[in-house]
Parts: structure tokens; sequence; C-alpha cells
């Protein structure tokens, strides 16, 4: 089980669109640059997010994207979901599942596991991450310099 690149590279690109603190709208290179990923194979991505409702897209020379409401509010499930869904711990969660389930005992635990792993990104909204990277980013200053981003030398 592992988060495919696209799914990584749409999590950075909402994170860059929810830190915009003057122009809510960036381009596709700026946001490619942002993510570290081709332009190209972000753009595909940034249309799964357009579809799902979480990005706008516009044309034209002050064109880009920007988000929209939904996508301010959304959490990391919701971002996942509309990328290439929340993976899935084991086959047997699937739809139609394993027909061991009913008295295999590992069954149980990949189910709590699963749900614990969707209540986790529920709860990690695009907001509290905004303010987590912003302050990681704070600390790696202050770390780099030996005093904080304003202090005089």
């Amino acid at each position: 089980m592992q988060l495919t690149r696209a799914a990584d590279y749409g999590v950075r690109v909402m994170i860059h669109l929810a830190s915009a603190d003057t122009n809510p709208r960036s381009s596709l290179s700026e946001l490619a640059d942002a993510a570290e990923v081709s332009p190209a194979f972000l753009s595909k991505v940034l249309q799964r997010l357009v579809r799902s409702g979480l990005v706008a897209s516009w044309r034209g020379k002050k064109g880009g994207f920007e988000l929209l409401e939904r996508g301010r509010c959304a959490s990391l499930l919701d971002i996942l979901q509309a990328l290439d869904g929340v993976p899935e711990l084991n086959i047997c969660l699937l739809s139609g599942g394993c027909h061991r389930s009913p008295w295999c005992a590992a069954h149980p635990v990949w189910q709590e596991v699963q749900v614990r792993m969707r209540d986790t990104l529920s709860a990690a909204t695009l907001e509290q991450l905004v303010l987590d990277t912003r302050a990681r980013q704070a600390s790696l200053s202050v770390g780099a310099t030996g005093r904080s981003p304003g202090q005089a030398s």
C-alpha cells in the first residue's frame, strides 16, 4: 500500500494553493516548481482536482489555478478521494472481499487499521497542514541562522 505520485503531488499543490498570501491564483509552472514535478504530469493531477470541485482553473493571461471554498475546507481524505481514492490496506477490504474474511483472524485488524487511517486522513485539514508547514519552515529558518526570522543580527 502506497500513495501514488499523483496523490503526493496533488497534496503538495493543494498546500501551496492554500498558502497563497497575496495572489490566490497560481500558474501551472509555478505549481510545478512548488511541487517539484513536471508541468505535463501536474496538469493531469490538476484536471482531477478541478473535476472534483476542489480547484478552479482560469484561462488566459491572468489565468491559473485557484482553490475553491470546498478545497479550502478539504481534508487529506477529500484530496486523496479526488485523485486516486484512499489506498486499501489489503485486498480483502475491497468490494467482494476475500472468501477467508469470515474466519481470518487478521481481517478485523486490517479493517481497524483502514478505519483509523481514514479517520486520521479526515482529521488532517488543509488549513492545519498550511499552519504546520509554516511552523516547520519557520523552525528550519531559526535552526539555519540561529535566530528567528525578523530578529536583528
